[in-house]
């Protein structure tokens, strides 16, 4: 968050065009949410079959990944948003993680509570509302990108 635009701006990189890769990774997220094996599924079983559940972090990628990125670099843009304005979107985002802490603490209380089916479900209407955010990141990008 703090340094992400200093980045790009070294690497010559447009926000914009960070924007619409930022969209299309999310959008290949949202899509093995929607008609694939979940991630933690996946990661599950290659912990299984490895008998190394340390090599094989299960949530923390999802957390801190693409979208978790693209979120942070674009909330804070220098140009259009003011320290104090980032450090409430910091404060946000802290508040999150909290969040997801506490969700994850209760995972195994939620899952007996919806079962297998349930999950199922959760994740593939998570992964179409990811996909319609996504959708919406790269055609923000294309337009800022090419300015219409």
């Amino acid at each position: 968050m703090a340094v992400g635009e200093l980045i790009l701006t070294a690497m010559s990189i447009p926000l914009s065009a960070f924007q619409i890769a930022g969209g299309i990774v999310l959008f290949l997220f949202a899509l093995s949410m929607i008609f694939g094996e979940s991630k933690p599924e996946e990661e599950t079983r290659l912990a299984e079959k490895h008998h190394e559940t340390a090599v094989f972090p299960l949530a923390v990628p999802s957390i801190a990944g693409p979208g978790a990125m693209l979120a942070a670099v674009l909330m804070t843009e220098n140009a259009k948003v003011g320290i104090g304005q980032q450090v409430q979107i910091a404060g946000v985002m802290i508040s999150v993680v909290l969040l997801t802490m506490v969700l994850m603490l209760m995972a195994s209380s939620i899952h007996r509570l919806i079962g297998n089916a349930g999950a199922s479900v959760v994740s593939r209407v998570m992964g179409l509302i990811l996909a319609a955010v996504a959708t919406t990141n790269t055609l923000a990008g294309i337009s800022s990108y090419f300015n219409l």
